[in-house]
C-alpha cells in the first residue's frame, strides 16, 4: 500500500499546482518587459551607403566617392559595380581606407566564378572583411518536388561560396531580390540547409514592399540571422505604384517601419541606398535629413 501511496500523492499534487504553473507563466509573459525603440541604432556611425557606384548621376570614381561620403559623415560603403568597374576594384579599396572608410559590404557574384576568385584575393590582400551580400532567384510557383530541387541546388551553389568566404573570414548574407529566394521563411530554409556559421541575411526594404503587412512577424524571424538591414521610403504597394525607391521619411508607411526596426535590438549596419539615376551625394542626403526627422519623431 505504501508503494502506491507516494506515486499517487505526486500525482495529486501535479494535478493542483498545473494551473498554477500556468498563470504564473501567463503573468510572467504579460508583465515581461517588451523592446523600446532604440533611436541610437540609426546613429550616423551604423550607416552604410549603398546603391552609389553605377547608381550615380555625376559618375563619380573611387576619389570623388570617398570626398562625397565624407562631406555628408558616413563612413561605411557597400559596394557595388558594373562590369566598368573591375579594373578599379583595387583603387576602390585602397581609396576607402585612406580616407578611413569602412568597406561594409561587397555585391558578390552568384556564383564562385573568376571574378568572385579575384574579390576574394583583394579581401585577403588588404585584410578588409566585408559582408558578400549575395542574390538569388527561383519560381514562387514551383511544386514540392521543383522546390526540394530548387533547395539542394541553392545550398551547393551559396555553400561554395561560404566555404571561401570563411578562408577570408568574411560573412555571406543573402539578399532578398524577390522570387522564392526574396522571401525571408525561404532563406531561412536555406541557411539551415547550409549549415554554416558564417551565412546570415541581409533584409532589403525595397525589395520588400508586399511584406509590409506581415514586417513584424518577418523581422522576429530573421533576427537571427540578421547581418545588415537596407531602409527605404515604403509605400503601400510602392512597387506597382513606381514608388519601389522613396526617400526615408516619404512613404506612408514609416513611421511604423521604423518603429518596428528601432524594437529589433540589432547594432549591425543599417543601410541607406540612392538606387536611382540621380546624383547619389543629393539622394543620400535626402536619407540622412529623412531619417533623423523620422527618428525624432518616433516615440517608444
Amino acid at each position: 500500500m505504501k508503494s502506491l501511496w507516494f506515486p499517487l500523492c505526486l500525482s495529486i499534487w501535479a494535478c493542483l499546482l498545473s494551473p498554477l504553473v500556468l498563470v504564473c507563466s501567463s503573468l510572467a509573459q504579460e508583465t515581461a518587459p517588451k523592446e523600446t525603440f532604440r533611436p541610437e541604432m540609426f546613429n550616423q556611425k551604423n550607416l552604410v551607403a549603398w546603391c552609389i557606384v553605377p547608381f550615380d548621376s555625376e559618375k563619380r570614381g573611387p576619389e570623388q566617392r570617398a570626398q562625397m561620403l565624407d562631406q555628408l559623415g558616413i563612413k561605411r560603403l557597400a559596394y557595388d559595380y558594373r562590369a566598368e568597374h573591375v579594373a578599379s576594384f583595387e583603387e576602390e579599396i585602397t581609396t576607402m581606407k585612406k580616407h578611413g572608410i569602412e568597406f561594409t559590404a561587397w555585391w558578390f557574384p552568384t556564383v564562385l566564378n573568376d571574378e568572385a576568385k579575384l574579390i576574394l584575393s583583394l579581401i585577403k590582400k588588404h585584410q578588409i572583411h566585408p559582408q558578400l551580400w549575395v542574390t538569388g532567384g527561383g519560381d514562387l510557383s514551383m511544386n514540392e518536388e521543383q522546390t526540394k530541387a530548387f533547395i539542394e541546388s541553392e545550398v551547393r551553389r551559396i555553400r561554395e561560396i561560404a566555404l571561401a568566404a570563411q578562408d577570408a573570414d568574411c560573412k555571406v548574407a543573402l539578399y532578398n531580390h524577390g522570387g522564392w529566394y526574396g522571401e525571408p521563411e525561404n532563406q531561412i530554409r536555406l541557411i539551415q540547409a547550409i549549415g554554416l556559421p558564417n551565412v546570415g541575411i541581409v533584409y532589403n526594404l525595397h525589395h520588400a514592399h508586399h511584406q509590409l503587412d506581415r514586417l513584424e512577424s518577418i523581422l522576429q524571424k530573421i533576427r537571427p540571422y540578421l547581418l545588415a538591414i537596407n531602409l527605404n521610403g515604403m509605400q503601400t504597394d510602392g512597387d506597382r505604384l513606381g514608388k519601389k525607391i522613396l526617400p526615408i521619411g516619404q512613404g506612408n508607411r514609416d513611421n511604423e517601419v521604423l518603429k518596428l526596426i528601432g524594437q529589433l535590438n540589432f547594432d549591425g549596419p543599417v543601410g541607406i541606398l540612392n538606387h536611382t539615376d540621380l546624383d547619389a551625394k543629393t539622394r543620400l542626403k535626402e536619407n540622412l535629413d529623412g531619417l533623423n526627422l523620422l527618428t525624432k519623431a518616433t516615440k517608444p
